[in-house]
């Protein structure tokens, strides 16, 4: 029996030692098979695209490329045009337009190179994914991206709707808001995309144009926050300034600024800053100056080349509005930010007068001048640029001014006399004298003579307090101002007619002087009379032009006091006395146009 059992147990061991042997033989073969699958399928597609791959879906799998051409050129049918719509509205744009047109050649190369990447795993699995389930390809094609999108903006013109922002505004001094309207903008991005795949699948049918909905409305409580936001900046100002330049915003401008829904407009914010730097920026200017006979001829002062620190700015401007809307602080004053290059050439390198550098300037605005009166202004003004004023000169206007009448230019304008406003010689001469006495007290120049006008003239309150003004009528009435310095002075006058302002710089060697003038004192207030009506055969007949407003009169005086060293060197009190004003409006009696 124990002979049987170990025959029985060899047998059986014999045998699992055979089958063991047959199933790694099986097994090896199989994994023969299955690595070498790969590359049999690949051999057996070898110059042929893959099986389950269509172009548009046309069946080119298994076919040579050349096949598949022949295919593609003969089964697809292109469109004619591209139709959108949206809602009741439809669009056509024709291919021929687009200079579109099918890559056949292209679109099969594509076709064949798909899952020959290199990549055994990954080329391996796509191939089978693709037998198994098919893969659909789009053609390739040409098209003239900037017709169709010149095409694609004129339909987005017609269809969209720009969004209305929520917008504060100041009515009578109480501030409104509106509180914005929805708007929709095509999906420029979305739609072209959608045309692509049309036009890859060979898709004639219409496409439905995606379109967004802008929703800039504010919730009541945000517009209640929004409009709370505005009424602290009533009153308010805002101040930017760098040298001669101003830039005034006022609670208006501000409310622009302002997020709907929190903090402030960035965006619109540095449009503003850019603008301000066009205007402020400029490159550093060399110095010239040429005498002849005595009189300057040609002079430019040297200045340093200036450029807005743009972003600095932005801050100073958010921070300023910041504490505008969170104090009681009615102005905010920013200096502006800038960067400064020297010249090459300074002033004092190019004359041996003694005059260096800027000592003082004065402005007078004279807006709703007629144009007669800004000849005036402008010819007056010109007597003077470039006059120069030697050491301990005592200078005077008449005399630098010479004859005022028709012979010698001027135009017949609006002056006071009598008491009443009559056409005369020369009217807004006194324009000129007035804005020369500014800049001489800014200089901290000695005041030999001046007279204030009669009567308070609006053209000289528009940028300056009342009671600083220089009248001048030869040969009685004169403006004479000394020179006490140690060098000549040189005057240069500036007319701007688009902001209506004429500017006098004197220009010289500063000793070190500082001149203040004190808040003019107003007393004896006196009502003016009843409206003036003059008749100007100038004017059309119907036409009615004020050229004079309602002023008081009044007395009036300034402190004017000069400083070097700490020790006043030169004081004077300024009296004016003006008699009241009446309105004055001119009355067409000329032909009508």
């Amino acid at each position: 029996m124990l002979n049987i059992g170990l025959t029985k147990r060899l047998v059986k061991s014999r045998s699992l030692k055979v089958f063991g042997r047959k199933f790694i033989i099986a097994a090896i073969f199989a994994i023969l098979i299955g690595a070498s699958a790969p590359f049999l399928y690949s051999l057996t597609f070898w110059g042929k695209i893959f099986p389950g791959v269509k172009i548009a879906g046309v069946e080119v799998g298994g076919l040579k490329t050349g096949e598949a051409y022949q295919v593609l050129s003969t089964g697809v049918a292109q469109p004619e045009k591209i139709v959108l719509f949206n809602g009741e509205q439809t669009f056509e744009i024709p291919l021929a337009s687009l200079d579109f047109s099918y890559n056949f050649e292209a679109s099969t190369q594509a076709a064949y190179q798909l899952f020959r990447t290199g990549s055994p795993f990954y080329d391996f699995v796509g191939r089978l994914k693709t037998l198994r389930q098919g893969t659909n390809l789009g053609l390739r094609f040409e098209i003239n991206q900037d017709v169709l999108g010149e095409n694609l903006s004129v339909i987005s013109g017609q269809i969209g709707q720009e969004p209305i922002y929520p917008k504060l505004q100041l009515v009578e001094r109480a501030v409104l808001l509106t509180n914005g309207k929805l708007g929709k903008d095509m999906d420029m991005k979305l739609l072209r995309i959608n045309i692509e795949q049309n036009l890859a699948m060979a898709y004639d049918s219409p496409i439905e144009i995606p379109v967004e909905i802008i929703d800039p409305t504010l919730s009541p409580e945000e517009a209640q926050k929004f409009k709370e936001r505005g009424e602290k900046f009533l009153g308010k100002k805002l101040v930017l300034s760098l040298e001669d330049a101003t830039f005034s915003y006022s609670e208006g401008d501000i409310f622009d600024l302002l997020g709907p829904k929190e903090g402030y407009k960035e965006e619109t914010i540095g449009a503003l800053v850019s603008k301000i730097a066009k205007e402020v920026n400029r490159p550093p200017q060399n110095a010239i100056f040429i005498v002849l006979n005595g009189k300057v001829q040609e002079f430019t002062p040297a200045k340093d080349g200036v450029k807005v620190e743009e972003e600095s700015l932005k801050q100073e401007i958010m921070k300023a509005l910041t504490s505008l809307e969170t104090s009681d602080g009615k102005v905010v004053n920013i200096f502006l930010p800038v960067v400064t290059t020297p010249p090459k050439i300074t002033t004092g390198d190019v004359n041996n007068l003694g005059i260096k550098e800027l000592i003082g300037s004065g402005s007078s605005r004279f807006k709703g001048s007629i144009s007669s009166r800004v000849h005036n202004i402008t010819l007056a003004a010109s007597k003077f640029n470039s006059v120069l004023i030697s050491p301990d000169e005592t200078f005077s206007f008449n005399n630098s001014l010479g004859d005022v009448s028709l012979y010698t230019g001027y135009k017949q304008a609006y002056v006071i006399k009598d008491g009443k406003t009559v056409l005369g010689d020369g009217g807004g001469v006194c324009q000129v004298s007035t804005t020369l006495f500014r800049a001489a007290l800014a200089a901290g120049l000695p005041i030999i003579e001046r007279r204030a006008h009669s009567y308070r003239v609006s053209y000289y309150e528009q940028s300056s307090p009342v009671g600083i003004d220089a009248t001048v009528y030869a040969p009685t009435t004169d403006l004479k101002i000394k020179n006490d310095t140690d060098a000549h002075i040189l005057i240069q006058t500036k007319v701007d007619k688009e902001t209506s302002t004429l500017v006098f710089e004197l220009y010289g060697t500063s000793d070190g002087r500082v001149s203040t003038i004190s808040k003019p004192v107003v007393t004896n207030p006196v009502p003016p009379p009843d409206d003036l009506y003059q008749d100007d055969p100038t004017l059309p007949a119907g036409t009615i032009k004020q050229v004079d407003w309602r002023a008081w009169g009044a007395r009036a005086y300034f402190t004017y006091a000069v400083k070097k060293g700490g020790e006043t060197i030169y004081e004077k009190t300024f009296y004016s006395n003006y008699r009241p004003w009446q309105a004055v409006f001119l009355r067409g009696t000329g032909p009508t146009p």
